[in-house]
């Protein structure tokens, strides 16, 4: 039987489809709701960020990741996974998660049956929660606990190769989303063009998009997850897109009625800056 358990402001749930997830019971958002917590972060993050692709490459340095938004750790430990069973590794994968609460993962880990997919990082996880580090194998996780912003400051963190990006929505975490904090984000990821550095995130509004394009990112189309038709993609340099946004997108933003970045107003100077952004120069 299904554990019935909460923590604070969480709680567990059943999906549809049998798989279970973690509840906000203020807000009620539910942490991957489309199609389970494993499969959309193999999905949406591991193989659209290409992760195996790129520890297998002949990159000297390690892959850093910014897993921002922890939660049960389910992307995490979808990087995790990925890399123990590569056979054919030749990188060191570093993983940096963000978050605020941290009991979430705190339930996932007490319902064994529900998340199976923790269970080998079970004790990477508890040490993690008491000592804010992990290491073996080739591999580190680390925790920048508390409002990620604080973290998320140029040089404080080794450049990175992949953000997955996966706070709560802009409607129940708005700071998170804004293009200030999405130009930090981009401070902090490697600029040398051979990275691809590319950022992940299940959000395909209009807002996002706008906010990531002002925040300086190209943004691309992403993967669809099952029931999401689109998910959302962004980079540092645009040859990192395999579906960067066009003309045609640009056309429907100024007929939307969503034209504004996440919690700031759209200026003039915010209009112009995104028509003359370079992505609509790309070939």
């Amino acid at each position: 039987m299904a554990l019935e358990l909460t923590d604070g402001d969480f709680e567990l749930v059943t999906l549809r489809n049998g798989s279970r997830a973690v509840r906000h019971t203020g807000h009620g958002e539910v942490m991957h709701p489309s199609v389970g917590p494993w499969l959309e972060a193999q999905r949406l993050y591991v193989e659209q960020g290409q992760l195996a692709e790129r520890l297998q490459s002949g990159d000297a340095q390690p892959l850093v990741l910014l897993d921002v938004g922890l939660g049960a750790a389910t992307n995490a430990v979808a990087a995790l996974t990925c890399a123990r069973a590569l056979a054919g590794r030749t990188r060191a994968l570093t993983v940096y998660s963000f978050e605020v609460d941290l009991a979430p993962l705190r339930l996932a880990l007490a319902d064994a049956e529900g998340f199976p997919f923790l269970v080998p990082f079970r004790e990477a996880a508890a040490q993690l929660m008491q000592q804010g580090s992990w290491s073996a194998e080739g591999l580190s996780w680390h925790l920048c606990s508390g409002d990620a912003r604080s973290h998320l400051k140029a040089g404080a963190l080794p450049p990175a190769e992949l953000v997955f990006f996966d706070p709560f929505s802009p409607a129940s975490n708005p700071e998170m989303w804004t293009p200030a904090t999405l130009a930090q984000v981009r401070g902090c990821c490697r600029q040398d063009e051979a990275a691809r550095a590319l950022l992940t995130t299940y959000s395909a509004a209009t807002p996002t998009r706008v906010s990531l394009l002002l925040a300086g990112f190209y943004v691309g189309a992403g993967l669809s997850t099952g029931t999401k038709g689109e998910t959302t993609v962004a980079a540092v340099h645009p040859g990192a897109l395999q579906a960067p946004l066009g003309a045609r997108w640009l056309e429907r933003w100024e007929r939307s009625s969503a034209r504004a970045p996440h919690g700031e107003p759209l200026t003039p100077a915010l209009e112009a800056q995104l028509r003359t952004h370079p992505q609509w120069r790309l070939p």
